[in-house]
């Protein structure tokens, strides 16, 4: 095992260095970071606002820039609806009244802002925190697994409003990019929580771009069956997992990142990726599709800087968790700092028929605590020798962030793509 990834590594080092347009986690030729995104919101002042939106929004609307809006409450676009928020305008959200934006089924968001001039929903607290609201739901005619192939977002909602799901996977429900979605995911009962963005039946029509999620209490982003696309993602130190896949969802995301905190947790499980296809079995259509998720160019980071220390602390978990019943095809992503990279459902028989259906290569794992254990099973020499295949190309790491990454210090414009060329490379402790 450690002579084949002593291999892996030289065939990867040689090989990126030549083609540097290859490169493992996201990538471009430039930070794409830059501009659109926003790494310290709580400093940001964004003005009062002059106008609200509460209730139902049945006609054609414009959210201009000119104006700063307040949402008030639960706020649904209904009646098939469009709601276009014209880019650069800034939405106030009320602590107070756990304020949401619902786009009904049928209904459509053309949110589409620009690189130099972002769309933001944001916290009207003086002193932001992580779930001060609720968040934005776009609700959609793509199937689902659910039996009936319908289902309905409950979080203390109206239900006639929050139905989703139906047999379009080509269905639009609209546009969302270059977007900032900041401290969101309330409480609506007990320990759940919003999704700062939840996807229910999206399908694959619909853009969704450039859309940055800071501080969220619930998932920053979920995922709740459909077929679509997702590009240049960030989930900045949410509290609870970056990436919710569930009831059947067929996704790609690629390019993405999500940047987690030692500090930010929450108890009940924080994954940068978490891939399910239901929550219980009576729930679901075994004839119909389960969850699959093809993911490429991610970067998965821990940001501490003392990650060893924070491990033996029990403050860093696993970054990927993969449930029984549902697939996760990952490529060319990093993976660096958490304990360990990846976790299997202790539920899923570990045999060729279930691993190929759970694929991670030219994967860089970097700085974790193990790479690939079943849950609840401490000898993982089986997965280690089925990832650690040559044929795979997986590599194995003990950089710090500051080597690894190319600015991960800077919060003003810091730059997650990988250092090529300048990577430290070490054997697989096991």
């Amino acid at each position: 095992m450690k002579k084949t990834t002593i291999i892996i590594t030289i065939l990867f080092l040689f090989f990126f260095s030549a083609n540097a347009q290859q490169e493992i986690g996201i990538f471009g030729s430039s930070n794409w970071l830059n501009n659109w995104t926003e790494f310290n919101p709580n400093k940001k002042e964004y003005g009062e606002a002059n106008r609200i939106l509460t209730g139902n929004i049945s006609v054609n609307t414009r959210l201009e820039k000119r104006n700063i809006y307040l949402l008030k409450g639960s706020v649904y676009v209904t009646n098939n609806a469009t709601l276009i928020i014209d880019p650069g305008t800034v939405i106030i959200c009320e602590a107070d009244s756990n304020a949401s934006l619902i786009i009904t089924k049928g209904a459509t968001i053309i949110a589409d802002g620009l690189e130099t001039d972002p769309i933001v929903f944001t916290s009207n607290k003086a002193f932001k925190k992580a779930g001060d609201w609720g968040g934005i739901i776009v609700l959609g005619e793509a199937p689902i697994n659910k039996f009936g192939g319908v289902s309905s977002v409950i979080h203390n909602l109206n239900p006639a409003l929050t139905t989703y799901g139906g047999t379009n996977p080509k269905s639009n429900s609209g546009i969302l990019r270059f977007l900032r979605i900041e401290f969101a995911g309330s409480k609506f009962k007990g320990a759940e929580n919003f999704n700062s963005l939840l996807l229910c039946g999206v399908g694959n029509k619909t853009i969704i771009e450039n859309i940055m999620v800071s501080y969220s209490a619930g998932d920053s982003f979920g995922i709740f069956g459909g077929e679509i696309k997702l590009d240049k993602m960030v989930s900045f130190k949410s509290s609870s997992s970056d990436y919710k896949f569930n009831y059947g969802t067929q996704c790609t995301i690629d390019n993405s990142l999500a940047v987690r905190s030692s500090y930010f947790s929450s108890i009940y499980g924080s994954r940068c990726l978490d891939v399910s296809s239901y929550d219980t079995k009576q729930e679901v259509d075994f004839t119909k599709k389960q969850t699959k998720v093809v993911a490429t160019n991610l970067t998965l980071v821990n940001n501490s800087d003392s990650i060893s220390i924070d491990i033996e602390s029990g403050l860093v978990k696993e970054a990927i968790f993969v449930r029984e019943n549902a697939s996760l095809e990952c490529r060319k992503t990093v993976v660096s700092g958490f304990n360990p990279a990846v976790i299997l459902d202790g539920k899923i028989l570990i045999n060729d028929q279930n691993l190929n259906k759970i694929k991670f290569e030219q994967m860089y794992f970097n700085f974790c605590k193990g790479n690939i254990f079943t849950e609840f099973v401490a000898n993982n020499e089986d997965l280690e020798n089925w990832y650690g295949n040559s044929a795979f190309s997986n590599v194995y790491s003990k950089s710090d962030n500051i080597a690894t990454f190319i600015n991960f210090k800077t919060s003003k414009k810091p730059d997650f793509r990988l250092r090529i060329g300048k990577i430290v490379v070490s054997k697989v402790d096991k």
